[in-house]
């Protein structure tokens, strides 16, 4: 793992210097990136406190070996001295050399802290992958790096990687499929997509910041996996099966199909679609048609996630369901296909754990839970403006202050539909809004995509 590591090190250190020099005008930088790469991996090596022994040499054979002057040490007396006690308060703020690249970018619209940004990462993701199991604080220490420089690129108004010139055609990238019909293999999916493309679009979604979160650490457990793949060296299973539990409409078919991109990216799947099913998709009313639909659906997931929402409800008929019949087929195509298949199982979190807890394989199989929160009241507001704004449509003050008003009444219990509830909502409106309007004559561009307050009402 040492080469891999060395080489990233090596990829930062030599075009970092090249952009510093071109920025400056001036050759010379090599010793001040090597500075920079050696505090990045110091940072993340204390991070979880174990400096252990093999990040230790990564970091004296890559890094200590190019500082002026060479650091000549061994992995005992850094351990003796605590060299590195200390140093993960580095990841907490900019370095001064990613900040200057930031300022630079707003000045001139340039792209210098993208390519510091990708390659901090794979440093990052390099360092962590020394180790078999990089623990979690590790990971955790990493998403915090990443957060620490996309917001200084926010606070200058410089646009984070994966955003300028594609945001518009990333969320038109859409590879759901419905569970009707297998994939085809000849079907066109839309092409493989970059990381931080994904990533960005994961950011631009309203709120959900837990399942962002949990979402990018297990996207830097998978490419720590696979950086340590490549190299044919021991990796640890990490599972793509997971449950969503949460109320409708809070974006888990949204996360679902990011995901399986995700997935496929990093060659954890190798189409990148989502199909999604529930209950009725996989059961039949009668004995031995039950397995033979469920191989069906499973089979057009293949390459792909299977998203089964309101999945507890194959558990919900007693032992002689035939819902039973699909769970035990499911938990075999797991099996079977475990290096081409992710499933996702959503619904409610009381009777999603009722269901992994009914079958050992699928608690052995579902070891990752993602809740997904109810959205708050501006959360909502800003998903309706999203939908309005798709549509050509906005809210005036009236507009916003009554669907405040309207969305604070509906009550917020079990079952709440979430963006769903808004949706109604936004398309209800669109109908008042054309009632109210059909009357009048020489309409302006204004009055035609206005919604008002007149036009927000609740919805049965």
């Amino acid at each position: 793992m040492s080469q891999v590591f060395a080489d990233n090190a090596d990829d930062f250190i030599g075009a970092m210097s090249l952009t510093l020099d071109n920025l400056s005008g001036r050759a010379g930088h090599q010793s001040e990136c090597v500075i920079e790469a050696s505090n990045l991996v110091a940072a993340l090596i204390d991070a979880d406190g174990r400096h252990s022994m093999a990040e230790l040499n990564g970091w004296i054979q890559a890094l200590g070996s190019k500082l002026t002057p060479p650091m000549i040490v061994t992995t005992q007396m850094l351990r003796d001295d605590d060299t590195f006690g200390g140093r993960a308060e580095w990841l907490d703020r900019p370095s001064t050399m990613f900040d200057l690249l930031v300022r630079a970018d707003a000045r001139d619209l340039g792209r210098r802290s993208d390519e510091y940004y990708r390659l901090a990462m794979n440093l990052a993701h390099a360092t962590a992958a020394i180790d078999l199991v990089p623990s979690p604080t590790e990971i955790a220490a990493i998403d915090r790096f990443r957060t620490i420089l996309l917001t200084t690129m926010d606070s200058q108004s410089v646009p984070r990687p994966g955003q300028p010139g594609q945001r518009a055609q990333t969320h038109q990238t859409d590879a759901t499929v419905s569970a009707d019909a297998a994939i085809d293999p000849g079907v066109d999916l839309p092409p493989e997509r970059k990381i931080e493309d994904l990533l960005a679009e994961l950011d631009e979604l309203v709120g959900l910041g837990q399942v962002k979160e949990e979402v990018r650490r297990l996207t830097s457990l998978l490419r720590v996996q696979e950086m340590r793949s490549t190299r044919d060296l021991p990796t640890i299973e990490t599972s793509t099966h997971l449950v969503f539990s949460g109320n409708p409409g809070t974006g888990k078919t949204t996360v679902a199909r990011l995901l399986s991109q995700i997935f496929r990216s990093l060659g954890v799947v190798t189409k990148g679609h989502l199909v999604e099913t529930d209950r009725s998709g996989l059961v039949a009313g009668f004995v031995g048609q039950t397995a033979a639909r469920t191989r069906k659906v499973m089979d057009s997931a293949i390459g792909g996630t299977l998203l089964i929402d309101e999945a507890y409800a194959l558990a919900r008929g007693g032992e002689n369901d035939f819902g039973l019949e699909a769970v035990d087929t499911i938990v075999k195509f797991m099996e079977d296909h475990r290096n081409d298949l992710s499933v996702v199982a959503a619904g409610y979190p009381t009777e999603m754990q009722e269901l992994i807890d009914s079958n050992p394989g699928l608690r052995s199989r579902f070891t990752r839970t993602i809740h997904f929160p109810d959205y708050d009241t501006n959360e909502l507001i800003a998903i309706f403006e999203l939908i309005s704004g798709s549509k050509e449509y906005h809210l005036d003050h009236t507009g916003k202050t009554r669907l405040k008003s309207v969305i604070d009444s509906e009550p917020r219990n079990r079952g709440f539909g979430n963006g769903r509830f808004v949706r109604n909502v936004f398309e209800a409106a669109v109908g008042n809004h054309a009632l109210r309007l059909a009357d009048i004559d020489g309409l302006s561009d204004e009055q035609l995509t206005t919604l008002t307050g007149d036009d927000i009402h609740p919805v049965d």
